[in-house]
């Protein structure tokens, strides 16, 4: 890292938390980011960023020396969080921790990202080809990624690496989790309790049908694969034969071959239902593409090892490579080179008590400043 940019991390450590102090007071749940990105987009353009916009996903884009033709590098980190709310959630430090819903998961992340994005504009440092910096929407739940997907179909031409700043410091994403999501709603015709009891009843059926879904045994081939039904209502009273019942179900895996497997035992599961007779209703509700892990890619491989020598000299801890579900789940699955990182500690993600360690934010600043560097001639 050049001593010009070693300098300004180390000058500009209050200026993350700062940052970071405001953002967090910007409730930005999925869909809902516009509050926030509105926010970045004037702050950028303060620091003296050209060419800064938002596009039709709500991603606030810097495209740093630009030019059609040349290989691009882009570096995003999520805005949005999983928490509903439209009012703050408020924000604290104390004992060297700070606490807000979303802190770490990836209202950190995105505030060290802008810090770079700063100092790009201000020094103007010549790159190797096209650098992006994006403060991007929708990655989580049911956001189905539709930030990560606008932005690779904009630049999907020339992207030569993708990294996401999500997370913590202690692993490297370097293999995309897919996903399928569905609502599954039950009907029969229900009744009344004690007039009509024989007739068939929504939940029941919906039960018969998890306990059958619940039967499947996942692939044993080194990969995981997981299934979970995370919702289940219906039904109008305790004197009411339920005329309808559905649940939220997902399936998960790292591997494209066992993805297929576990949508085969689940659509065969729907259809022998509905060849009882049933009115089955499935709705796809969000879908994560999983990236192949058979085929050696070189330029993945560098990237990959890239990002976890640069931890381990700034953390002192060399990271583990691990499949997760992320932004970077749309370049994986098509081939491109990317990864996933955190810049910064903490713990209880996705929950209202979230925090992180403040003093993690140094060493995550120092991650994000020598991997963006990278792209610096």
């Amino acid at each position: 890292m050049e001593q010009r940019l070693e300098t300004f991390v180390k000058e500009h450590q209050d200026e993350v938390k700062g940052l970071l102090w405001e953002l967090c007071k910007i409730p930005a749940p999925s869909h809902y980011e516009e509050r926030r990105a509105a926010f970045i987009k004037e702050w950028l353009e303060n620091q003296g960023a050209k060419g800064v916009f938002i596009d039709e996903a709500k991603n606030v884009i810097y495209p740093y020396r630009y030019e059609e033709g040349k290989p691009t590098a882009l570096f995003m980190a999520h805005t949005d969080t999983v928490f509903p709310d439209m009012e703050s959630m408020g924000v604290r430090e104390e004992g060297g921790k700070m606490f807000s819903p979303g802190v770490g998961d990836d209202t950190a992340n995105v505030a060290i990202l802008l810090l770079m994005a700063k100092y790009a504009a201000q020094y103007q440092p010549e790159t190797k080809g096209n650098l992006i910096f994006a403060a991007n929407s929708c990655e989580e739940g049911l956001g189905n990624l539709k930030g990560s997907k606008a932005l690779v179909k904009r630049y999907q031409d020339s992207l030569a690496q993708v990294v996401s700043f999500d997370g913590y410091i202690d692993e490297v994403c370097n293999c995309a989790v897919g996903s399928t999501r569905y609502r599954v709603e039950v009907k029969t015709e229900g009744g009344h309790s004690y007039f009509n009891f024989g007739n068939r009843n929504a939940l029941a059926e919906l039960a018969a049908m998890i306990q059958e879904l619940y039967k499947y045994q996942v692939p044993q081939d080194g990969s995981k694969t997981t299934y979970n039904v995370g919702v289940v209502k219906g039904g109008t009273s305790v004197n009411t034969i339920a005329q309808q019942a559905e649940m939220l179900y997902e399936f998960r895996s790292d591997n494209l071959e066992s993805m297929a497997l576990v949508r085969e035992n689940f659509e065969r599961v729907v259809a022998d239902f509905r060849n009882k007779g049933l009115e089955v209703n499935v709705e796809i509700m969000g879908e994560r593409p999983c990236g192949r892990k058979d085929a050696k890619n070189p330029a993945q491989e560098a990237l990959s090892n890239m990002c976890r020598d640069i931890i381990a000299k700034h953390s002192g801890r060399m990271p583990g490579f691990t499949s997760a579900s992320t932004d970077c789940n749309i370049p994986f699955s098509l081939g491109i080179p990317a990864a996933t990182i955190g810049l910064c500690l903490g713990g209880q993600a996705h929950t209202r008590e979230e925090w992180i360690y403040t003093d993690s934010l140094k060493t995550g600043f120092a991650i994000a400043a020598e991997l963006i560097s990278e792209q610096f001639q």
